[in-house]
């Protein structure tokens, strides 16, 4: 949900000149980041035609912005973030101009029709991370490559899930990559944005 990390990363945004907006996918209900269990069960029962509605709300939104100049807009996300962030990239094409997923990847059932992925996607994942096995977004990597989509992956030597969310409840927060993937992002997003 809207949780203070989540609102640090649109002010950051904001702070270097972007418009960022942050979808509330749940509706005004947040998990702290101590409640494991609470926000296990937020993604779990997050419909995810609601989801997808209310991203592609916020995309329409943005590109209605007076303050947004361009034709696309970027999306960001963190953990099932990331996975919606590719998802909705797929679903909406041209309105998506760069997407950056960190540490999270639609595998499965969950994953959308590649065919519609026109964004280049720069993505941030940990190399010890329990619940997006980096064996299995490489994976994912090699096959959007083989369909011929500009798709960079990064990979965090000695990182866990969430590095980059300073509040985990993990205790993986690592402030050294969380730094260079913030640089990548501002860089990626200024270069496929403008």
């Amino acid at each position: 949900g809207l949780v203070p990390q989540i609102k640090r990363v649109c002010d950051l945004l904001a702070t270097e000149g972007f418009t960022a907006l942050a979808p509330d996918l749940y509706h005004g209900d947040i998990a702290k980041h101590t409640e494991m269990d609470k926000a296990a069960k937020l993604m779990s029962t997050l419909p995810p035609d609601r989801a997808g509605r209310d991203m592609a709300g916020a995309v329409d939104y943005l590109l209605g912005h007076e303050a947004v100049r361009g034709v696309s807009v970027g999306v960001v996300g963190f953990c099932m973030g990331g996975a919606l962030t590719l998802i909705i990239a797929a679903q909406l094409g041209d309105k998506v101009g760069a997407a950056v997923p960190y540490y999270g990847a639609p595998m499965g059932d969950m994953a959308p029709d590649w065919s519609g992925l026109t964004a280049p996607v720069l993505g941030h994942f940990a190399e010890n991370d329990d619940f997006f096995k980096p064996d299995d977004v490489r994976g994912l990597e090699k096959s959007l490559q083989a369909m011929g989509k500009d798709v960079t992956l990064h990979f965090y030597p000695g990182c866990g899930h969430a590095f980059a969310n300073e509040d985990n409840a993990l205790g993986t927060h690592d402030e050294d990559a969380a730094r260079q993937a913030w640089v990548r992002t501002l860089e990626f997003l200024r270069a496929k944005l403008g």
